[in-house]
């Protein structure tokens, strides 16, 4: 005799609701169509569901994500780096306080005080025909963000040594929600004989029939809910084995919405926009902005960066703002649309000579034009870079230029002083500009966020 279990889930929606009701029409239909033929299907999200770039999710911190996960009928959930360091430590601490489904995520605890109640390490759950299933959620690691606002993040493969041994014999199969990427779930599935799947996100890749490493399958179907995942587990009860598992990522763009969602994410819109569009500041006069120009509103912003962190001098990308601003009132939803991205300000130690090869980097046309995916950017290009306490001459020609005479502050450029640059923490991951990467001396200031301190700088010449 056999049993189906099916897992259904999401990742990375990243609050882009616009395919949210299509994705719940599927799932209620065939959570109930299981139901019916006397099978069980579960509904999981892995993560990255908040992002606060979104004005949902920024208005309602949140919160507004868990009430449609509930309406959903979701059963369980894991955390993702936008949930997990992109809020303070409060809004993350009451997020799943209201939430009708598990969330398991064994690598984070609070530096403080007791988790919170909604926070699991694993479970073990049984299907309808008595299968145990073992569940445990790990999310990825980002130690120098989580200790500054109040959390311990572990390492998710040391936590896996301690859990593992004890979760398999407790259970008939183990299926491990990861928020840690693709690259990590391969190395966890050849590590780890005891994961039977493992049901991924946070690095948006889109596998469509899932891949097996050592026999366990691994799965995660993209971003921003053009896809749903799939996962089926055929159990046999005589044998006591898994005898059949497989995965398919589905395109949405042909379901069916679900009426009752889309009524309530265009409720939760007009909410959101109603209590963004409070007035947050008066420009006295407009301020135009593109991606590959000065521009005064870039300038205030770069130079109060540089002040607010007590840097010597300071860059930003000029991408980040993506439409100019008009003269007169400004709400908040125009600082939200205008510098969605959740980044936050970063000191960074560099010398002299690290700084002469990154400015330079930055003036080659490839880098400005670059359409950076990632890492906190929710722009096209990275755009010009723009500099307060620096300043440089820039010969060559156009397809390569280079810059000469760099000062700080007035005094020449010292190549082998360190100096501490201020920045957008988006440039010390990834290797876009490899002497931030490879620094030592990073600090990160959170919770504030580029919008926050741009609101601050135009508050000043507003006084």
């Amino acid at each position: 005799m056999q049993e189906k279990l099916t897992i259904n889930y999401t990742n990375d929606l990243h609050s882009y609701f616009e395919n949210w009701p299509k994705i719940v029409g599927y799932l209620k239909e065939n959570k109930q169509k299981q139901k019916d033929a006397g099978e069980t299907c579960w509904l999981v999200d892995i993560g990255d569901h908040v992002d606060r770039s979104r004005p949902i999710a920024e208005a309602f911190r949140g919160k507004a994500n868990i009430s449609l996960l509930n309406e959903a009928g979701y059963d369980f959930a894991t955390i993702g780096n936008n949930e997990g360091i992109t809020l303070d430590y409060d809004d993350l601490y009451h997020l799943y306080d209201e939430a009708e489904f598990r969330v398991a995520v064994a690598n984070l605890h609070s530096q403080s005080e007791e988790d919170p109640s909604w926070m699991e390490s694993s479970w073990v759950v049984e299907t309808a025909g008595g299968v145990k299933v073992g569940m445990i959620g790990l999310t990825a690691p980002f130690p120098d963000f989580y200790n500054l606002i109040g959390w311990n993040v572990q390492d998710p493969i040391e936590v896996l040594k301690r859990e593992i041994g004890p979760l398999r014999s407790s259970c008939d199969m183990v299926v491990l929600l990861s928020h840690l990427g693709i690259y990590a779930d391969r190395d966890i599935a050849a590590a780890f004989p005891e994961i039977d799947v493992i049901v991924g996100g946070h690095t948006h890749h889109l596998l469509h029939e899932g891949e097996f490493v050592n026999q366990c399958l691994i799965t995660t179907a993209g971003k921003q809910g053009f896809y749903l995942g799939e996962v089926e587990i055929i159990w046999d009860t005589e044998q006591g084995c898994i005898i059949d598992k497989r995965a398919r990522a589905i395109p949405v763009s042909d379901l069916e919405d679900d009426a009752d969602t889309a009524e309530h994410v265009a409720i939760y819109s007009e909410n959101a926009a109603k209590a963004m569009h409070r007035p947050a500041v008066v420009l006295p006069d407009p301020m135009p902005c593109t991606p590959f120009e000065d521009s005064r509103a870039m300038d205030l912003l770069t130079d109060y960066l540089r002040r607010w962190t007590k840097a010597d001098l300071a860059f930003l990308n000029a991408g980040v703002l993506l439409d100019s601003f008009p003269a007169g009132a400004i709400s908040y939803m125009d600082i939200h649309r205008i510098c969605p991205h959740p980044i936050n300000p970063a000191t960074v130690s560099l010398t002299g000579e690290a700084l002469e090869q990154i400015v330079n980097a930055a003036l080659q046309p490839d880098f400005v034009s670059f359409p950076l995916k990632g890492f906190g950017f929710r722009g096209k290009v990275i755009g010009k870079m723009i500099y307060s306490g620096l300043t440089f001459d820039t010969t060559g020609t156009e397809a390569k230029p280079v810059a000469v005479n760099l000062k700080i502050h007035g005094k020449p450029l010292d190549p082998n002083k360190l100096y501490t640059t201020a920045m957008a923490d988006t440039f010390t991951f990834g290797s876009l500009l490899p002497n931030i990467k490879q620094a030592e001396g990073k600090k990160y200031f959170m919770p504030e966020m580029l919008r926050d301190l741009l609101l601050e700088a135009f508050q000043e010449i507003e006084k």
